[in-house]
Formats: structure tokens, C-alpha cells, sequence
């Protein structure tokens, strides 16, 4: 099993946007002291807990800083970005990163984004809009011209060489293209069903075990319209993970700090408005009003000693069938830093060689 991080960037609101951004470069640089293979960055525009609105700012000043660990956006909001625009700017961060750059992408689920830059969520467009995005961002990757691609909501062009000197050139340093992630919430999910067809890299977010556990089913209808064979190595599960000597020092540092805060303040409400509190629960017949912090600690974040936390991540593991990838949620400890660094040496050094016999077949 390999680790990565996956930070929204979660900050709470009273954190000015360059302390926030100072500790998630922290962050990455503790990662790739530790081992971890890769970090996700996600891009938000209208979140106060979420408030990193360009990812591979961080992305690119973190690639100066770390040497091993590989970085990536997770996701760029194709609804939001010129699909030749952004293929040109990650085809040069790629080179910039000497090839350790992920592309993740997204659809955008924030009502609030998709009214600042008037898109249509609530239809189901913003879907559209990702998948036509992504499909000239490759195109463009791979594709010799001259050629135009004319679609619902942009047009892209390869054209041909103009005055014997100006011609595209731009491609990623990564052939054909940066590894690809997707992550997907519901049952059925479009996004990793899309992944299993296309051989993207799926990651699913931090909901109920026992409900991530169908996941894997839309990766597998997916690989099977396009032959493929979908590789339980590539999932990646995102958990919330606190790690410390003992259990009851890891309720105190996560239920008692800034995960619970986070969690309290923001992530439920939040999953409540959308009605998705649902994807937590370990039972159906659970009320939503039960689902409390302290009820996401008990029955889904994976919290204790280092022996603790290998046997409820060898549970989840169980649970879903198996996975290749932890990916860590990432949440703001500047005023605990050592705590949160500890964890994640602890996850790494100790909880890993307790799991070192998890390895999907």
C-alpha cells in the first residue's frame, strides 16, 4: 500500500490566505521527507474553509521544495478553464516538475462556484462542460494538426505553422500525457465510471466505508465498455487519519481539535445542505442527527495508536474489497504542528509495515 495527502486546502476562515498557504507548503515538505508518493491540491472559489482558488500556484512553488513526491491538482474545475489555456499551462508545470505531475479534474459540486462564473450545476452541464474540457486538453497533448475541434462549449484549434515561425508546441513532458485522476461521491458515479473506461487513476472521497465499497462497481462498468482492466493497485481511498501514542491521545488531538472543527463547522453542515449526509452512515436507519463528529470518529476516520489505526485500515480495506493508495485528508494544525506531523510519521513509519501485507490481487 502506498500513502499520498489530499488537501481541498482545508483553513479555517479567520486564516489569512498566506499563512494557509505557507503551512500547506510545510505540508509538502514534511510529505516528501516521509515518503509519501504523491499530494493532491484542490481548487475552490467561494469556500471560506476551502480557499485555494489556483492549485498549481502551490503546485509550483512546492516543486522547489520537495524532490521525491509526486504533486498534482486534485481537481482542476474544467468548467472554469479554457481547455487550450489550461492544457498550455500544465504541459509547462509538467516540464517544471522533471515529470512528477498528476493531473487531477473535477466537475465542481459548489452551487456557489457555479453561480460566480454562471454555470449550470444543478442540470448537470457542469458534467458536460468537464468531459468536453478534458477531451481537447488530451487531444491537444497527443494530436498533430491542423485540425478544429468545435464543441457545446468551446473550440479548439491546432493550426497550422503561420509566417514559416508560429506554430503550437506546447506539450507535457510526460508522454502521452500527465497520469490522469478522477474522484468520484455517489453509487453510480459518472466520474468513476469514466476513470475505469479510460483508464484514469479514481479516488473515492472520504464517505462510509461501507458505502465506498459500491465504488468500485462504477469503475468496473466502466472499464468494461472499453475492454480494460480496471486495477484495484490504482484506486485511491481519501481517509480522514490521526495517529498518535495512544487512542485516547488521538480522540483529544483529532475529535478535540481541528479535525472535529472542521468536520463541526463546516463539512457537515455542508454534506446536510446537499442531503448527502446519507454517505456517511454505516447503517441506512441511522438519522441524520446522529451523524456528529463524534460518530464520523467511531465509525469512519481512522484514529488511534499505531495499532489501532492498522487494524481499522486493514477493516476498511476488507470492507471495500481492497485498494492501493491511502490518500490523507489534510486539515490546518499550524497552531498543533508537531501533532500533525507526528501523525503522519507514525502512519508512515509504523501503521504502514503493520499493512505491508495488503496488496490487492
Amino acid at each position: 500500500m502506498q500513502l499520498g495527502y489530499f488537501a481541498m486546502p482545508s483553513h479555517p476562515p479567520e486564516r489569512g490566505l498566506k499563512a494557509g498557504h505557507d503551512w500547506d507548503l510545510q505540508l509538502l515538505r514534511w510529505l516528501d521527507e516521509l515518503g509519501y508518493k504523491e499530494a493532491w491540491i484542490g481548487e475552490h472559489h467561494t469556500a471560506p474553509w476551502e480557499p485555494h482558488p489556483a492549485p498549481d500556484l502551490l503546485i509550483a512553488q512546492a516543486l522547489l521544495q520537495t524532490e521525491n513526491i509526486r504533486l498534482g491538482p486534485g481537481g482542476f474545475l474544467l468548467p472554469y478553464h479554457h481547455p487550450a489555456e489550461l492544457a498550455n499551462r500544465l504541459a509547462m508545470l509538467d516540464h517544471m516538475s522533471g515529470g512528477r505531475l498528476n493531473f487531477g479534474v473535477a466537475a465542481s459540486g459548489l452551487p456557489s462556484d457555479w453561480a460566480m462564473f454562471g454555470v449550470d450545476g444543478m442540470s448537470g452541464v457542469n458534467r458536460d462542460m468537464t468531459r468536453e474540457a478534458l477531451d481537447m486538453i488530451i487531444r491537444l497533448w497527443t494530436e498533430d494538426g491542423p485540425y478544429e475541434q468545435k464543441g457545446k462549449f468551446w473550440t479548439t484549434n491546432k493550426p497550422d505553422t503561420m509566417y514559416g515561425l508560429l506554430k503550437p508546441h506546447l506539450k507535457p513532458l510526460q508522454a502521452p500525457h500527465p497520469p490522469i485522476g478522477v474522484a468520484g461521491l455517489s453509487k453510480n458515479s459518472d466520474t468513476l465510471k469514466l476513470a475505469g473506461e479510460r483508464g484514469f487513476i479514481p479516488m473515492s472521497l472520504n464517505l462510509n466505508p461501507a458505502y465506498v465499497a459500491s465504488h468500485w462497481d462504477a469503475v468496473e462498468a466502466g472499464a468494461a465498455i472499453s475492454g480494460r482492466h480496471a486495477d484495484r493497485n490504482e484506486w485511491r481511498m481519501v481517509r480522514e487519519v490521526f495517529v498518535a501514542d495512544t487512542d485516547e491521545e488521538a480522540m483529544r488531538l483529532s475529535v478535540g481539535s481541528m479535525m472535529g472543527r472542521m468536520m463541526g463547522e463546516y463539512f457537515l453542515p455542508l454534506l446536510d445542505n446537499f442531503g448527502f449526509k446519507e454517505f456517511l452512515k454505516h447503517r441506512p436507519d441511522v438519522a441524520d442527527s446522529d451523524v456528529t463528529v463524534e460518530y464520523c470518529a467511531q465509525h469512519n476516520w481512522l484514529i488511534g495508536s499505531p495499532t489501532t489505526v492498522a487494524r481499522k485500515l486493514e477493516q476498511v480495506y476488507n470492507d471495500v474489497g481492497g485498494f492501493g493508495h491511502l490518500l490523507v485528508f489534510g486539515f490546518d494544525y499550524i497552531d498543533q504542528p508537531q501533532a500533525w506531523q507526528n501523525s503522519l510519521r507514525l502512519l508512515a513509519q509504523e501503521v504502514l509495515p503493520k499493512v505491508a501485507h495488503l496488496t490487492p490481487k
